[in-house]
């Protein structure tokens, strides 16, 4: 049984917010609001039921994780997704220099941790295959360890740390092919999408 301190308006208070950041990552802004809803329906109703076996937060995320998937599988989300997701041609880029060498392999983490992703980023994680998605979004944005990953997930932990492995490897790929690194303003690591003729001469 869940501790009797905590009731569902005081876990709803608290973890909404993170709830519904972590679901628009995973399917998108305009959905987010309704998978949540179901997810602290679901949370609602489990809570007599839950004994402590993970910790709250964590079943929390699962039910959210689970909630999502369910939602990104549906035929209809599934072609809305692709057709409003689509990577889009940004001839206008200005400001732009070479990433330099020894950036590279802070890039990612980098721009990944940033709440201000800008669209060129979100779009490349967006498109990442499912699985490879949410391990990053907990791990980069969540905050989570890897243990707390394999709660969520049910997962062990040597798949936790494959899948980050290769989601980072696959996401790394994809910038270098499509994206062009710079400082801005700011003097912070920030990236435009290439033209798409540049992005193919690099396949």
């Amino acid at each position: 049984m869940v501790d009797e301190d905590i009731d569902f308006q005081l876990i709803f208070a608290k973890y909404h917010p993170k709830i519904i950041g972590y679901l628009r990552r995973l399917v998108g802004e305009a959905e987010a609001e309704d998978v949540a809803q179901e997810v602290f329906i679901k949370v609602n109703k489990g809570l007599d039921d839950f004994r402590g076996e993970s910790r709250l937060f964590t079943w929390i995320y699962r039910i959210a994780t689970n909630a999502a998937m369910d939602h990104l599988r549906k035929p209809s989300f599934r072609h809305v997704w692709h057709t409003t997701n689509r990577p889009v041609d940004d001839d206008g880029l200005a400001g732009e220099i070479d990433m330099l060498p020894k950036e590279s392999e802070l890039a990612l983490d980098t721009l990944l941790i940033r709440k201000d992703m800008n669209e060129c980023i979100r779009s490349i994680v967006d498109s990442l295959p499912e699985s490879y998605r949410t391990v990053l979004v907990l791990s980069a944005l969540e905050g989570m360890t890897n243990a707390e990953i394999c709660e969520v997930l049910s997962l062990t932990l040597d798949t936790v740390k494959i899948r980050l492995h290769r989601a980072r490897i696959r996401l790394r790929k994809e910038f270098d092919t499509q994206c062009r690194f710079y400082r801005d303003e700011r003097n912070e690591l920030a990236c435009d999408r290439k033209p798409r003729h540049l992005q193919f001469s690099n396949i």
